[in-house]
């Protein structure tokens, strides 16, 4: 795969909404800024995770 194939097939064009505690979600991102990453990145790696754990 060349880069120009891997940078338009990691294009962000959906939005997933969840509703999540208050708390839960301040102290997530806190500690993502804490860890010098951002919350929406956190979340697509673990999708990414749970995706290829629970692939055929």
């Amino acid at each position: 795969m060349t880069k120009k194939q891997r940078k338009k097939s990691a294009k962000k064009d959906s939005q997933l909404v969840i509703r999540i505690n208050g708390e839960e979600r301040d102290e997530f991102v806190s500690l993502c800024e804490a860890l010098d990453t951002s919350a929406a990145r956190e979340i697509r790696k673990c999708i990414r995770q749970f995706v290829s754990k629970h692939k055929n």
